[in-house]
């Protein structure tokens, strides 16, 4: 738990994960980017090291890429934390998944649903740059390892774009590859 937080800060912590799921379109990892400049810019919250710690542990475990909001969430405030992350960022974006959805299948002809869903693809592809983006900063400043972690970006997109492998695989040997402290 984080020294700074208090209690009085659980429902700003709260309302701003509401805030965060109506935004994160292609999943909760395209808001990784305003996650990471509120808990470690704004509020000082968590340091560099922690968000990004928190977001390779969650993406490493088995199942949705959303584990990172409770994790993220624990590490500011605890349980309660990481419950009002978890909820804060589920409720709105659920509810609303399912109303536009029940509406959008009734009308999955009409020119606007079309032009609709045609425009979600690059804001998605775009949110999750931005967030990949913020991710990777913490090892590309550093000099010792901004070679390594450039050269293993590289790769990863490389065989990403030309093989069908399966990206936990990937995961894994970005995490092997660091545990042997060549990034």
């Amino acid at each position: 738990m984080s020294e700074a937080f208090v209690l009085a800060d659980l429902p700003e912590f709260f309302l701003r994960f509401l805030t965060l799921s109506l935004l994160s379109i292609g999943g909760a990892m395209a808001t990784a980017p305003e996650m990471h400049r509120y808990l470690v810019r704004e509020q000082g919250w968590l340091d560099e090291s922690g968000f990004t710690t928190a977001v390779a542990l969650a993406q490493a475990a088995p199942g949705p890429n959303v584990l990172f909001v409770p994790v993220l969430g624990y590490q500011v405030a605890g349980l309660v934390g990481a419950a009002a992350a978890l909820v804060g960022i589920l409720l709105p974006s659920t509810l609303l998944s399912l109303a536009v959805s029940r509406w959008g299948s009734r009308r999955r002809d009409t020119p606007a649903v079309r032009a609709f869903t045609s425009g979600l693809a690059p804001m998605t592809i775009g949110l999750l740059f931005v967030a990949g983006w913020v991710l990777a900063l913490p090892f590309v400043r550093e000099p010792d390892h901004r070679l390594g972690g450039i050269g293993l970006i590289a790769l990863t997109i490389a065989v990403m774009l030309k093989t069908r492998l399966g990206p936990i695989w990937l995961i894994l040997a970005g995490g092997l590859v660091g545990a042997l402290g060549a990034v």
